[in-house]
């Protein structure tokens, strides 16, 4: 695991973890398509947002409701659980938010091959401004 994050106990985060996992999910609300995965900050230590994702896992504590509306509004499908409560988990959640971050660098790799094929598209066919 990242030496900057501290472990879980048993499937339980200190609420340091908790907190950088809520700050984790703003600044993937606030990244613009056409940069970088957007970092969050353990210790004053730049951490990418996939990273805090991925270290939470396996977290067994249960998501805040502002943060399950977070992750919620962003599935394709209703979200239910066989819980009476419909109770979410951090590790529910986490395993959500790794899968929209690598949609979402998947996607900007998509993007930046197809504007590298137009661009050697136009050289080829020598239309291509010199």
């Amino acid at each position: 695991m990242n030496h900057l994050l501290p472990e879980l106990h048993e499937g339980h985060a200190p609420i340091t973890l908790h907190l950088l996992f809520r700050d984790a999910l703003e600044a993937y609300d606030d990244w613009a398509d056409e940069t970088e995965v957007p970092v969050v900050y353990q210790l004053g230590m730049p951490v990418p947002i996939g990273l805090v994702f991925d270290h939470m896992r396996d977290c067994t504590d249960i998501l805040p409701n502002n943060m399950v509306s977070a992750i919620t509004e962003r599935l394709t499908k209703p979200w239910s659980s066989n819980s009476p409560l419909d109770e979410m988990t951090f590790s529910t959640a986490a395993r959500v938010m790794c899968v929209m971050v690598r949609k979402r660098q998947l996607r900007r790799s998509s993007s930046d091959i197809g504007a590298f094929i137009r661009r050697f598209e136009k050289l080829r066919s020598g239309r291509a401004d010199r």
